[in-house]
């Protein structure tokens, strides 16, 4: 029994000294980051397997029926930045395990043979497989979100996603009948809704002045402006060699399309003020606080980081979360409400961790809704304007805004390590995305960060 006893004794003295030892190496202690942030999560090594961008460009966008691509097809758009991809990164096309487009008002089958058209104009061989992704407003982040979890689920190793638009082409409109069942649920029948009456819904509802709207388009325009002025937009947009046809006499007319042309600097908020509503009588919101309809693509490179190393490939962007949530289908513009925290948690993040948003202003009632609702620093959202000034190609504008916040980010460099993208979603969703600026040597865990910032400061560390 006195042998036993001593035995006993001496296993938990191991255990107790292995206890120790454990909790001497998870001392919390206070130390700068990597980063030269004080985000509250744990630092530790890069993963090989995480999925980075490597590439991100797009398009000038352009106005539909009057603007620089109103003569183009849409497969010479998409053709131009998958093109325009490979040049970038050098990667050999075969080696592209798949590419997703994300596409919302073209015939699905028609531009599935479309995108699959543009591969082989762009130099891509038949061995390349291609689809195509539709969650309206939100199909070119989806394609992105996508092609990442293609990626992590070991599919194949490198991907390229992207959205194209012509709404030229292809202009808002529905087809066919509409189901009579539809009157038995209310939100069957706020799926059927002008998008624009769901503006003016988001405005009355939650108390969106005309004057705040017009002020927020106004800062969209002189932001763009600004940064169209700067150069900012050259790196991410990649010209396109096209025609432009006389509507009187048919005359082509040969030209490079390289600037966004809904750009307008001198809007003020005195006049769009003057502007008429156009959705509702008596209403606030109108064709000058709206998005602009609007032709595009963009096209961005993922990989395993493990990959773009053995590459030698810069990393332009680390993925880390996405989220699509549900709405309401009536005030389907508070999406980003919504999605943007789910998007944030999952990334292991608090809104503050979030130094550049790119929000979709499908309007202007439903975006400056989404800023105030999140309590967001506006400074940090759309510092080169956004879909009023820029437009809105839907399918395309999720992988713009990807190229937009990338190079963004890029541009700050240490000021910026975590960004969002994100938008609402017609029928009543959003999504959003965050990625985490290229060049970081650490990154954080999957986990919500409210449990991680339990008891500890801002600067806390867990060694």
């Amino acid at each position: 029994m006195h042998r036993a006893q001593q035995r006993q004794a001496v296993l938990l003295g191991h255990l107790s000294s292995a206890a120790a030892s454990a909790a001497e190496q998870h001392t919390i202690a206070a130390q700068p980051t990597a980063a030269g942030d004080s985000a509250a999560y744990e630092r530790r090594a890069v993963a090989e397997d995480d999925v980075v961008i490597v590439s991100s460009c797009r398009t000038a966008l352009c106005k539909a029926k009057r603007g620089g691509f109103k003569d183009t097809p849409v497969d010479d758009l998409i053709a131009a930045v998958l093109k325009e991809t490979i040049r970038r990164t050098g990667v050999e096309p075969e080696a592209v395990g798949d590419v997703c487009f994300g596409s919302v008002m073209g015939p699905s089958s028609q531009r599935a043979n479309e995108c699959r058209i543009a591969m082989f104009l762009a130099g891509f061989p038949e061995s390349v497989p291609v689809h195509t992704v539709n969650r309206q407003c939100s199909s070119g982040l989806q394609a992105i979100a996508q092609t990442a979890a293609s990626i992590r689920a070991g599919y194949y190793t490198i991907g390229i996603a992207g959205g194209v638009e012509s709404m030229t082409t292809n202009p808002m409109a529905w087809e066919g009948a509409v189901n009579p069942r539809v009157a038995e649920s209310q939100c069957a029948q706020d799926c059927l809704l002008p998008m624009g009456l769901t503006s003016e819904n988001v405005a009355s509802q939650y108390g969106v002045s005309r004057e705040t709207q017009d002020a927020f388009a106004a800062r969209s325009h002189r932001l763009a402006a600004a940064a169209q002025a700067a150069g900012k937009f050259k790196a991410e947009i990649v010209p396109v060699a096209t025609v432009l046809k006389d509507p009187k006499t048919g005359e082509e007319k040969r030209v490079v399309i390289d600037a966004d042309d809904g750009i307008r600097a001198d809007a003020t908020p005195a006049s769009l003020g003057q502007l008429k509503p156009v959705f509702k009588k008596g209403g606030t919101t109108t064709a000058g606080n709206s998005s602009q309809v609007t032709d595009g693509a963009a096209a961005t490179m993922l990989m395993t980081r493990r990959e773009a190393v053995r590459r030698g490939l810069p990393i332009l962007g680390i993925f880390r979360s996405f989220a699509a949530v549900g709405v309401p289908p009536a005030v389907m513009g508070i999406g980003p409400a919504v999605a943007i925290p789910a998007a944030v948690e999952m990334a292991g993040l608090s809104l503050d961790d979030i130094d550049v948003y790119e929000i979709n202003e499908a309007f202007a009632s439903q975006a400056t809704y989404s800023v105030d609702k999140l309590g967001l620093d506006i400074d940090k959202v759309n510092p080169n304007g956004g879909a009023i000034a820029l437009g809105h190609p839907l399918g395309c504008t999720g992988a713009r805004q990807t190229a937009t916040l990338l190079y963004e980010m890029q541009r700050r460099g240490k000021g910026a390590r975590f960004g969002v993208v994100s938008m609402c979603i017609g029928s009543g969703m959003g999504a959003a995305a965050v990625f985490e600026r290229g060049g970081e040597v650490d990154n954080p865990p999957r986990g919500p960060v409210a449990s991680q910032l339990a008891g500890l400061s801002r600067d806390a560390q867990v060694a």
